[in-house]
C-alpha cells in the first residue's frame, strides 16, 4: 500500500512539472522571437544619451594640524570663545533684557483670566521677545554703532570691540535696577560674595556680577506686577464662589462661570492696551 502511494505520488509531481514547462514555453519563445515582451509593448534602451553630463561634486576635505606657536593657539582659543557665546546667545537674548518680565507677566495674565490653551504659551513668547526687541531697539542700534560696525570695517580688534559691546547692556541693566535702589541691595550682595570691594561706578562692575542681579530684579519686578493683575481677578472668583455657595450649587466649579465675566470684564477696559503701556511705561 506504502509503495503504490509512494508511486502515485512520484507521477504527480512529474506532471506538475511538465505542465509548468508547458506554461513557460510558448512566453519564452515569444520573447525570444520577438523584441517586445509582452505583446504590444514598446521597446527602450537604458543607454544615456551623450548630452547628459553628470553632476560634479566638490571635493571636501578637513584636515588637523598642531598649532606652530603661540598665536595659532591663541586663535584657536578665540574661535572657540566666539562659538560658545554664540551658543549661549538665545540665553543672553532673554536674561539681559526685558524680555524675561514681559513673557511672565503675559503668563500671570494668562493664569489669572484662568485660561488654559488660550492664547498659546509659544504665542505669548512672539509677543513678549518682539515688545522686547522694541523697547531695546536704541540698546541694539549703539551697540550696532560703538562695537560691530567698527569690528566689521577691521577698525578694531575682537577684544576692544567686546569691551565697546559691554558698555551699552550695563547701562541698560544699571537704568532698571536704580530706580528702585535694586543696584545697591542685588549688585552689593553678589560682589560681597565673589569676595570683592564694592565697586565705585558702573565700570567696575563685572558682567559676572550685574546679569544675575539684573535677572533677580526682573524676576521680582515682574512678580509684583502679577501680583497686582491677579487681585481684581481673584475678587470675581470670590464673588462668584459665594454666590453659588449661597445658591446651594456646591458642586459646580465656580471657574466655568467666572471665566466668561473676567473676559468680559478684560475686554470693556481694553486690557491688552492697558497692560503693554504699563510694561512699556516700566522700561522706557
Amino acid at each position: 500500500m506504502k509503495s503504490l502511494v509512494r508511486f502515485f505520488r512520484g507521477r504527480l509531481f512529474v506532471l506538475l512539472a511538465v505542465c509548468a514547462l508547458c506554461s513557460v514555453m510558448p512566453s519564452w519563445s515569444q520573447s525570444s522571437g520577438n523584441g517586445s515582451f509582452p505583446a504590444g509593448s514598446a521597446q527602450g534602451t537604458a543607454e544615456m544619451s551623450e548630452e547628459m553630463t553628470g553632476i560634479d561634486f566638490p571635493n571636501i576635505t578637513f584636515s588637523a594640524s598642531a598649532p606652530q606657536d603661540g598665536h595659532q593657539i591663541a586663535f584657536s582659543i578665540e574661535l572657540l570663545l566666539l562659538l560658545s557665546i554664540l551658543t549661549l546667545a538665545p540665553s543672553i537674548m532673554l536674561l539681559c533684557t526685558c524680555f524675561l518680565r514681559f513673557s511672565i507677566v503675559l503668563d500671570f495674565i494668562k493664569r489669572a483670566l484662568s485660561l488654559q490653551q488660550v492664547p498659546p504659551t509659544a504665542v505669548l513668547n512672539g509677543i513678549a521677545l518682539f515688545m522686547a526687541i522694541f523697547c531695546m531697539r536704541p540698546t541694539f542700534q549703539k551697540l550696532y554703532t560703538d562695537a560691530f560696525k567698527p569690528l566689521s570695517d577691521n577698525e578694531i580688534t575682537l577684544t576692544e570691540a567686546y569691551n565697546r559691546a559691554e558698555k551699552p547692556i550695563k547701562e541698560w541693566m544699571f537704568s532698571q535696577m536704580s530706580e528702585n535702589q535694586a543696584y545697591k541691595t542685588y549688585v552689593g550682595s553678589f560682589m560681597k560674595m565673589a569676595g570683592m570691594e564694592q565697586p565705585r561706578n558702573l565700570d567696575e562692575v563685572p558682567m559676572t556680577v550685574i546679569i544675575p542681579a539684573y535677572i533677580l530684579h526682573e524676576l521680582t519686578v515682574a512678580f509684583k506686577i502679577g501680583i497686582r493683575l491677579y487681585i481684581p481677578f481673584i475678587i470675581i472668583d470670590m464673588v462668584v464662589a459665594s454666590i453659588l455657595m449661597s445658591m446651594g450649587m456646591m458642586m459646580l466649579p465656580p471657574v466655568q462661570i467666572s471665566m466668561p465675566f473676567k473676559l468680559m470684564l478684560f475686554v470693556l477696559v481694553d486690557g491688552w492696551g492697558l497692560l503693554t503701556t504699563q510694561l512699556f511705561n516700566s522700561v522706557m
